[in-house]
């Protein structure tokens, strides 16, 4: 299919969609629905794929199952999406210059025909179409799966598709804090499409495509189980507790921090050691190189994309085999790297970095052959830390340094902040993004951390390699839309 997309001559208009539709269906279903006749002569009606998707309870689930792997997918949240949100930052030196490898996210030189501009817009809106699919199509088939099963598949398919709006929104769009969502958004398309009938449609504003992220993910919470049979599910598939981690980072993220404060005790309690009190029992492991190097299904790992020898995203949009294997990017020296608030007592420096030819590289993912590091999409320590962030913003300095601590104290048990980082707000604040930079290293938050306060993109160069810093008032402060989707609709 690949070959016959790239090289039949089509009107532009119609490839997106037909392409998102395609990339939906089974893999058994491609093969006789995406061929080059079809292609040319599109099908009008998703009949025959309605009767083939929904046929059998395995079927469906299969699709809900196709739903995390179109998650998975290597530019997205399978590696590369989160590679090019933290190199944006302070954090890396890139050392191959390689445009396939990151080059233009990292020296802020990304225009609309680069590929670090496309690789997350397709694949995201493969995976929301998909889940569009999942949420019109099975409601027309009652019969085939029980209701309650039925409003858990659909619930997971809202969550995925919130999942990757906001993953859209925060990259392509302005920051909600800027002007309270006014500014243009991208396209929210909310119904399946297995034809390109409906590729034109204009952009909705930041706040439409946040409202739509929030009802989804409302809708999610209410539907989803508690928990799963296994650590494995409960790590991969979404459930309640997902579904509210996710809603403390979208709403945080939007600067709304009572809605921030009152998901967080949903599934924090009010003490430490702290935990999630119902559903998955989620708390901090003692040891935060267990979550990386031993068990990738802990209660700290609240979601993430498992990886096998035998399905797994390998090559340049593995993390491993960034940061680790081919040495792509080593660490600043200048970045959080040489925080002097980052001693080499904290097992998070000793443990997750390594010296190669004098440089410092992330190794956190560290199964370069095969590359089979599950990818963190959401910890219960981001959670903490959302949660201490956002209460530090509303004034409860006691609580926010607990949880503060709770974070920092489990990787480096002797440390104590000073007096001066923790006594006022705006302090507090600091130090805790502090710790988020350490904490989350690799993990793709950095660039959202910055944009939703709104902080100008630092400088950084180091052995002759350097970018220029960005403020939030310049162009290349989020990333144009792609060339596949302003040459397809007509509307954007």
């Amino acid at each position: 299919m690949k070959n016959i997309l790239k090289n039949t001559p089509v009107k532009p208009v119609n490839t997106l969609l037909f392409r998102l539709a395609c990339m939906a269906l089974p893999l058994t279903a491609l093969m006789t629905a995406c061929d080059e006749k079809e292609l040319l002569n599109p099908v009008p009606s998703i009949a025959l794929q309605d009767a083939y998707i929904f046929d059998t309870p395995a079927r469906v689930l299969g699709q809900v199952n196709g739903l995390y792997g179109s998650m998975k997918n290597g530019g997205l949240y399978g590696g590369r999406y989160l590679m090019l949100a933290d190199i944006r930052g302070e954090e890396f030196i890139n050392r191959t210059q390689n445009v396939f490898t990151g080059y233009d996210a990292w020296s802020h030189t990304v225009t609309s025909g680069s590929n670090d501009a496309s690789s997350a817009w397709g694949t995201s809106y493969t995976a929301i179409n998909s889940a569009n699919l999942l949420i019109d199509g099975l409601p027309k088939h009652p019969d085939v799966v029980d209701a309650a099963t039925a409003a858990q598949y659909i619930a997971e398919a809202k969550f995925v598709r919130a999942f990757c709006y906001f993953g859209l929104i925060t990259r392509y769009a302005q920051p909600y804090v800027k002007d309270k969502g006014a500014s243009p958004g991208i396209p929210l398309r909310l119904q399946g499409e297995s034809t390109p009938a409906n590729n034109d449609l204009a952009r909705s504003t930041v706040a439409e495509v946040y409202a739509q992220i929030l009802k989804d993910l409302e809708d999610a919470e209410t539907n989803l189980p508690g928990n799963y049979s296994t650590a494995l599910l409960n790590t991969t598939r979404a459930h309640k507790n997902t579904a509210i981690a996710l809603k403390t980072r979208v709403y945080l993220t939007m600067g709304d921090y009572a809605n921030t404060v009152a998901e967080a005790k949903k599934i924090v309690s009010d003490n430490a050691p702290f935990s999630a009190p119902a559903g998955v029992k989620h708390q901090l492991q003692s040891n935060i190189t267990t979550v990386f190097f031993t068990d990738y299904t802990t209660t700290e790992s609240i979601f993430s994309m498992p990886m096998t020898a035998l399905n797994l995203v390998s090559g340049q949009n593995s993390l491993a085999y960034e940061y680790n294997l081919n040495l792509e990017y080593n660490l600043n020296p200048t970045g959080i790297l040489g925080e002097p608030t980052w001693p080499a007592t904290d097992v998070r420096k000793s443990a997750f970095t390594r010296v190669a030819g004098g440089l410092t590289y992330l190794k956190k993912y560290n199964q370069t052959n095969p590359t089979t590091d599950y990818v963190p999409l959401l910890r219960y320590s981001e959670v903490l830390l959302n949660y201490a962030e956002a209460l530090a913003k509303t004034g409860d300095l006691a609580k926010a340094v607990e949880l503060l601590k709770a974070v920092r104290l489990r990787s480096d048990a002797t440390y104590a902040f000073p007096a001066a980082d923790i006594a006022t707000a705006d302090a507090l604040l600091k130090t805790i993004w502090t710790e988020r930079r350490i904490e989350f290293l690799g993990e793709g938050l950095r660039s959202n951390d910055l944009l939703r306060n709104l902080l100008t993109i630092p400088a950084k160069g180091s052995g002759g390699l350097s970018a220029p810093s960005i403020a939030p008032s310049q162009p290349e402060y989020i990333f144009p839309i792609p060339n596949a989707e302003l040459s397809t609709n007509k509307l954007i």
